[in-house]
Parts: structure tokens; C-alpha cells; sequence
């Protein structure tokens, strides 16, 4: 079974440690830096992330692909943001620029603030109704090259045919994720991947279960690739690690207690969607999880997107995540604290590890098969 990296992608230096030191938030040079250092470190793919107020990531996207050849990118995407014909013509031009290189992540949203910035005044279970119908036109657009009308809840058009076409065919692949059995329908209906964030591997085998019956339930002889994200932590040894482990969560309760932009976009005590509550439920349970699993960063951050770390050497957090792989997990995400040294430390230390650990697993059913 393949297995995949997914780095993150970003405009400017700044992360929940650190504020960004350029003037701007989009820095035009430090985004193809990071984005150059994954492609020349073993990275397949880089996830532009969507958030209200923030650069334009379809824009930023073109940028990287027009300047670099081989790094894939996952797009992450709002349908709240734009009708759903034009979203599918933005992302097939994006694939035209970038020789068929796109994956588009799409959101629901689980933060009602968050959304309403941007207009979107619709409760979660419409949201997620709304992302299902979203997914589908999209997913006609790019294959249909006859007008078609739509008549949907959320959306109604007639005689609409693009004029533009992904070069992935039969289309591209769409990414979803969320923890909810609202989530779990449409993603498993709707998604070619699945993306969870990093937990116990009995926990990530619950929803790996849900992600499976939903697909079954909806008709589909196979449910979609799986993906995990961690935060991880590295240093030389395991002690160096945990080290640095504890000065990172010090630095997170010191920019939280600072009124740090994560307090802005997401709630540290009641997040409203499953995700965040799973990872603050998990954290008050138990500290450390796994091979290197650790809670703390989770619940600095009130369980804030990717937040769980896995902490140790190279040696340790590779072994960690190729229990994930051996659950069924054919993606693994990382992003560290430093965007740009810890691109490069796990790309160097910590992926030749697991791809060759992966080439020995596949050689070895090869051989028995």
C-alpha cells in the first residue's frame, strides 16, 4: 500500500508559538521558500488552508505551482465563499496551471463565528447538507461536457457547460473531513479522501469504522483513502525531544494568555465542532497515547484543528506513525511548530524512515502473496 506526506503550506512565518515577522501576511518570498524546502525534502503534497480574513489559497496555490514542478497541492475550500460553478472552474484552471497537481480539501465549517465572517449564517446540519449538493455539482462540472441544469435546496442554475477541464481525469480528487455522523455521511458518500486528526489508534480505529459503514450506506464498494494529521516534535533523542515538547506547550499558554489570533478563531474551552471536543476529550483522559502520542499541545489549544503531537527521535515518531499506516492510514500529515526547519528535519530524518519501513512491509506481501 502506497503511503503519502502532506506538509502545510503558508504565506508567512507566523504560527501558534511565534507571530509572523514579515509585514504582510502573505510573503511572497517565505511561500515558495517552505513551499520549495517539502518538494526538495520528500513531500508529496502541501495543504493550503482556508481561514476568514486570510490570503486567497487558490491564488497562493498558483503562485507555487507556476514556480515549482513536482510538489502536489491540496486546496482547501469553503462552499460558502462561491457558487459552486465557479469554484469548479477555479480549481480545473489551477490544474491546467499545474499539469494535473490539485486535490481540493473541502469545508464545511464547524465554528459558527468563523463563518459568519464571511456571510454564512446557515446551522451545521445545513451546512453539511449544503457541502454534500456542493461536492456534487462540482464533481459534474468537471466531468460533464454537456449544459446541464440544477435544481437543488441550496443551489439552481440552467444550461451550464464549463469550457474548462482538470487535466486528472476522470477528475480530481476531493478531500473532506470532520467527526461528526453528519461528517461522516457526506464524506463518506462524497470523498476520495478522508482526513482525520491525529488520536489514539483505538480512537482512530472507531472512526475509521464510521468512515467505512457510511460509504457501505451509501453505496460504495470501497470507502476513501484515509489520512492522519500529527503535529510532530522532533530532536535527535527522545529526552531532547520531550524537552522541546515542554517549551512549545509553555509558548502556547504564553501566546494564548497573549490573546494570540487562535483565541480569535476558535473557542479554548467549548469548541463547537466533534473534532475539537474528540481531541479535549481525549486530552482530559490521558497525556500520553501511543508510541509518542501527546495531548498537551491539543489542549493548550483547546483542541484546534491538527493540535496532538507525536514527540521523540526521528526513530520513535516514524514508528508511531507506521501504526497508522498499518491501521489502513494511506496519508500521513505533518506540520511542526517551525514551519520551515521542521519541513525540513522531518523530510530529511523522519520520511526515508517510513518509506523504506513501507517498502519492507509491501515487499514482504509481495513475497507471500
Amino acid at each position: 500500500m502506497p503511503v503519502e506526506f502532506l506538509g502545510i503550506a503558508a504565506t508567512n512565518d507566523g504560527t501558534e508559538i511565534h507571530p509572523r515577522t514579515s509585514a504582510s501576511a502573505f510573503d511572497k518570498e517565505y511561500t515558495l521558500k517552505l513551499a520549495r524546502a517539502h518538494e526538495d525534502f520528500g513531500w508529496d503534497r502541501i495543504l493550503f488552508a482556508y481561514g476568514a480574513g486570510a490570503p486567497e489559497p487558490a491564488a497562493a496555490a498558483s503562485y507555487i505551482v507556476s514556480n515549482l514542478e513536482r510538489i502536489q497541492i491540496l486546496l482547501a475550500h469553503r462552499p460558502n465563499v462561491s457558487y459552486p460553478t465557479f469554484a469548479a472552474k477555479t480549481f480545473a484552471t489551477l490544474d491546467q496551471i499545474s499539469g494535473g497537481r490539485v486535490t481540493v480539501h473541502v469545508i464545511t465549517g464547524g465554528n459558527d463565528t468563523e463563518q459568519q465572517r464571511e456571510g454564512d449564517f446557515l446551522s451545521k446540519d445545513e451546512r453539511y447538507d449544503r457541502t454534500r449538493e456542493y461536492i456534487q455539482i462540482v464533481k459534474k462540472v468537471w466531468t460533464s461536457h454537456e449544459p446541464f441544469d440544477h435544481h437543488g435546496t441550496h443551489y439552481q442554475f440552467n444550461d451550464f457547460v464549463s469550457d474548462i477541464f482538470p487535466v486528472a481525469q476522470p477528475r480530481p480528487n476531493i478531500s473532506f473531513g470532520g467527526s461528526s455522523a453528519a461528517a461522516y455521511a457526506v464524506g463518506g458518500a462524497e470523498a476520495d479522501i478522508y482526513a482525520l486528526w491525529g488520536e489514539p489508534l483505538e480512537n482512530t480505529a472507531e472512526q475509521i469504522a464510521s468512515i467505512t459503514d457510511s460509504a457501505a450506506a451509501a453505496g460504495r464498494e470501497k470507502r476513501p483513502r484515509l489520512q492522519v494529521a500529527f503535529r510532530p516534535i522532533i530532536a535527535p533523542t527522545d529526552e531532547l525531544a520531550w524537552q522541546k515538547a515542554e517549551s512549545i506547550v509553555e509558548q502556547l499558554h504564553a501566546r494564548a494568555a497573549g490573546g494570540a489570533a487562535i483565541s480569535r478563531r476558535h473557542s479554548l474551552t467549548a469548541p463547537q465542532n466533534a473534532g475539537s471536543q474528540r481531541l479535549l476529550g481525549i486530552a482530559d483522559s490521558v497525556d500520553r497515547f501511543g508510541a509518542a502520542g501527546w495531548t498537551a499541545t491539543a489542549k493548550a489549544t483547546g483542541g484546534a484543528g491538527n493540535s496532538n503531537a507525536l514527540v521523540g527521535s526521528p526513530e520513535t515518531v516514524a514508528a508511531a506513525l507506521l501504526e497508522y499506516y498499518d491501521l489502513g492510514i494511506e496519508i500521513l500529515s505533518a506540520r511542526g511548530y517551525d514551519l520551515l526547519d521542521d519541513a525540513i528535519d522531518f523530510g530529511r530524518y523522519v520520511i526515508p524512515i517510513v518509506r523504506e519501513e513501507v517498502a519492507k512491509r509491501d515487499k514482504r506481501i509481495q513475497g507471500a502473496a
